[in-house]
């Protein structure tokens, strides 16, 4: 009876190239805006961030009332574009909405930063246009500085 070490036994390239898997990705949830995918029937996100990111997003967009079942799921930034007073009432009352709905309802998401860009359209139109720059970080994930952008536009 003999003794061999498993670390002298060596593998060939046919071994190796027979024991690779051919893995697909797990689909987490469908990417929005929502739109057909090629080989599932929505497009999917694949990665974590990716998913965490998109979610922050309609979070942030989302006014109360708007979620079936939810009622105060969102930032509720829509009330706060109808009497915009001020740049600096705007951006402390949004730091504030969106700082208590990213506490409530995504609690793993580490908000940075606030930046906000006031913009008029045109000016027969009415349209004010506010970008809206967010820096945060998931620490669960190592993801670290990521920034999401939306623009919010009242009449």
């Amino acid at each position: 009876m003999g003794s061999y070490s498993f670390k002298s036994s060596g593998t060939t390239a046919a071994d190796t190239t027979a024991n690779k898997l051919n893995v697909t990705p797990v689909p987490i949830g469908p990417t929005t805006p929502l739109s057909l995918g090629n080989s599932d029937l929505l497009t999917m996100t694949t990665d974590m961030g990716t998913a965490l990111a998109d979610n922050l997003r309609n979070l942030i967009l989302t006014n109360w009332g708007e979620r079936l079942g939810f009622y105060d799921f969102g930032a509720n930034l829509r009330p706060l574009m109808t009497n915009l007073v001020s740049q600096d009432d705007f951006d402390s009352s949004a730091i504030s909405n969106i700082r208590n709905a990213v506490q409530r309802w995504m609690p793993y998401i580490d908000l940075q930063s606030f930046v906000s860009h006031h913009r008029t359209q045109a000016p027969t139109s009415g349209v004010a246009a506010i970008q809206l720059v967010v820096t945060y970080n998931i620490p669960s994930l190592n993801i670290t500085g990521k920034q999401l952008q939306v623009t919010l536009y009242a009449i």
